[in-house]
């Protein structure tokens, strides 16, 4: 049985409002104003990074935030301990994401022990970014409310596919008990209808939505191709 904040989330479009660091659009309000905006479009929920960012959404966006903290240089930098996930929660996000995978934690905590934890301490759900099914059943069994294949191709085990890991997230929405989100590389429409095909919970989508350098990357790209004079 999934949880009010789930449900609320079922069958939609949650959209990560994100810039990276010195980038012009990397500020609070305006990454804000970009989730307000999102609303309008018809979000179900906001995946948003950094204290920052989450404490001001949350202060002025009624949806569901997931939120997460990237810090450091490791392979694990999603959330990547303990006092990472209990800031984002005490920060107002209703999920807090984190690094789901099986590699080694900083804190050397296993993730059954940091969900079991952060549980005990703010009551928070807990969203486990994977990169493989392996990994997403191991969340399950380490106790996570959801899962994302947010990590997919980006850890040793999967090779980065054209487009979203369809492959993946099949095979998670077919075995998992728990909400499978499709997230990363979902660009365009097409794209986001075959993930709900694909069994996901819901759908998560950033770079095609929020991220202006990338999307004109794109045009610009194609312009240059096609124009040379």
């Amino acid at each position: 049985m999934t949880s009010t904040v789930l449900e609320a989330l079922r069958g939609g479009l949650v959209v990560s409002c994100q810039a990276y660091p010195g980038e012009p659009m990397r500020h609070p309000e305006t990454l804000t104003q970009i989730a307000e905006a999102a609303v309008r479009g018809g979000a179900v929920g906001i995946r948003a990074q950094g204290l920052d960012d989450i404490r001001s959404i949350h202060a002025r966006v009624a949806l569901p935030q997931i939120g997460l903290w990237k810090d450091g240089d490791g392979e694990v930098f999603i959330t990547p301990t303990l006092v990472h996930a209990v800031a984002v929660a005490r920060a107002g996000a209703e999920v807090v994401a984190l690094d789901g995978t099986r590699r080694t934690r900083p804190d050397g905590l296993s993730l059954a022990e940091t969900i079991r934890r952060l549980r005990e301490e703010t009551g928070v759900l807990v969203m486990a970014d994977v990169g493989s099914l392996d990994d997403a059943l191991a969340a399950e069994d380490a106790g996570a409310d959801c899962v994302s294949t947010t990590l997919c191709g980006y850890t040793a085990e999967r090779p980065k596919t054209d487009g979203p890991d369809l492959e993946v997230l099949a095979a998670a929405a077919g075995r998992l008990t728990i909400p499978v989100f499709a997230e990363g590389r979902i660009h365009t429409p097409p794209q986001a209808t075959a993930c709900r095909d694909a069994g996901a919970f819901a759908v998560v989508v950033g770079t095609a939505i929020t991220h202006p350098t990338t999307i004109t990357g794109w045009f610009a790209a194609a312009v240059g191709a096609d124009g040379e004079r």
